[in-house]
């Protein structure tokens, strides 16, 4: 096999190709380490009612600069407790909590105490913190690797973090590709505090005017300009031209199968409530039946276009429009066939606060909660005329519109920053 050229400038390392000029090593030797603890609870008033020195945990670690702790501990924590602050600069990483939070980081504003979950890593001159958080965070699956591998629970230990590989440029080159980095987390920030306020004025939005509380300007009006009224209802105060019905009068309410057909290495989709999250419909990790089973599932609940599939078993309310011909079965969900409303509409309803409640509130079952077929028919829903109806799913769907785009920007600008750090950690691409 013919050797691998190594391009002029670069160098071959037992962690890869890198520059010349870049060092390797263990993390232990271009920083020092500390740790700390938890003060006792069952001294609450003494070690934390009224803090003032802030106190980090695993849950407080967010991958990026820690401005914010859920607690404070006092001065006599500090005196009295083996604890200590660590400086402002420190980066922290999480070494419990299975897989799902070993490996968080954190960089420290300001001076803070931690538990001991945490490992504290205060850099010497020769690594930059903010080099260093970003290089944590893009080898976050290394800690994975290491916890499966060294002991029974997925932990890691401080041992492990100081024996931590790392490449570095030269200090000045650190800095130039934090700062660059920093500038896309910024980026990112601003695309998801935007994303955060639009979906905010969404709800109030649709608090509004699926309730009537606010009319559109075309419908708030009677022919002689006078401005339409309210009244009272089961329901409380409705405008005084909507009407209240039950679901199973607007729709033809039905459920999949309760049956288990056997599955299958290929054949048709059979969709559970697992399948539907965040009003997404995932068909991913969908189990397959045969056609001779999907055909008499069919006969119970055959699943059309402009339908609507709602999970109703287990996690509750994510429902999906469908706006193609769907290609299979539904399975302990619930299935709506508009007739009497219109279906972008009803989507709307479904996903709004009020209807989530309600069916918050009509859940059976213990450990796996779900909401029975009759509860989901005899559900009330306050109906305008549907020239409203259409004319306020609009203004919602636009408003969605805007929303998927702007998040389709933001998984773009990961993706780019995902990108860059590979360049940039590695030394393929040089700043400086």
């Amino acid at each position: 096999m013919e050797e691998q050229k190594i391009p002029e400038g670069y160098k071959q390392t037992e962690v890869g190709v890198i520059p010349d000029d870049w060092e390797c090593g263990l993390l232990k030797e271009f920083a020092t380490f500390g740790g700390g603890t938890t003060p006792p609870r069952s001294a609450y008033e003494r070690y934390y009612s009224n803090g003032s020195h802030p106190w980090v945990k695993t849950l407080d670690l967010n991958n990026s600069i820690i401005n914010v702790t859920e607690e404070k501990i006092t001065s006599l924590a500090l005196s009295e407790v083996s604890i200590v602050k660590h400086p402002k600069g420190t980066v922290l990483v999480a070494m419990y909590g299975g897989f799902n939070q070993i490996g968080r980081t954190g960089l420290l504003a300001e001076d803070s105490a931690i538990n001991q979950a945490l490992v504290a890593i205060r850099p010497q001159h020769r690594l930059s913190s903010n080099y260093l958080l970003f290089n944590l965070n893009y080898n976050v699956e290394y800690w994975k690797l290491v916890a499966s591998s060294s002991r029974k629970d997925p932990n890691i230990t401080s041992n492990d973090v100081k024996n931590y590989p790392l490449c570095l440029p030269p200090v000045e080159e650190q800095n130039a590709i934090a700062n660059v980095l920093s500038d896309v987390d910024a980026l990112i920030a601003g695309l998801e505090k935007l994303i955060a306020k639009k979906q905010a004025i969404k709800t109030a939005t649709m608090q509004q005017l699926l309730t009537g509380r606010t009319r559109l300007p075309e419908f708030a009006n009677h022919p002689d300009g006078t401005t339409k009224g309210y009244k009272q209802t089961e329901l409380g105060e409705i405008p005084e031209d909507w009407e209240i019905h039950s679901l199973s009068k607007i729709c033809d309410v039905r459920d999949g199968t309760h049956d288990s057909p056997k599955y299958r290495d290929n054949g048709v989709p059979l969709v559970t409530s697992k399948n539907i999250v965040d009003d997404i419909l995932d068909l991913r990790n969908v189990s397959l039946i045969s056609l001779e089973d999907a055909f008499e599932i069919d006969k119970r609940s055959k699943v059309d276009k402009g339908d609507i599939i709602m999970s109703m078993i287990g996690t509750i309310g994510s429902a999906v429009l469908l706006t193609d011909d769907p290609k299979f079965c539904i399975k302990n969900v619930a299935l709506f066939k508009p007739k009497g409303v219109f279906g972008e509409y009803f989507i709307h309803f479904i996903r709004s606060s009020f209807f989530q409640d309600c069916l918050e509130d009509s859940m059976d079952g213990g450990i796996q909660k779900f909401v029975s077929l009759g509860t989901l028919r005899n559900m009330k829903i306050v109906l305008p005329i549907r020239k409203e109806q259409t004319a306020i799913a609009n203004i919602l769907s636009d408003m969605d519109e805007e929303i998927q785009s702007l998040q389709q920007r933001l998984d773009k600008t990961r993706q780019i920053k995902q990108g860059m750090m590979q360049e940039l950690l590695t030394g393929k691409t040089r700043l400086i």
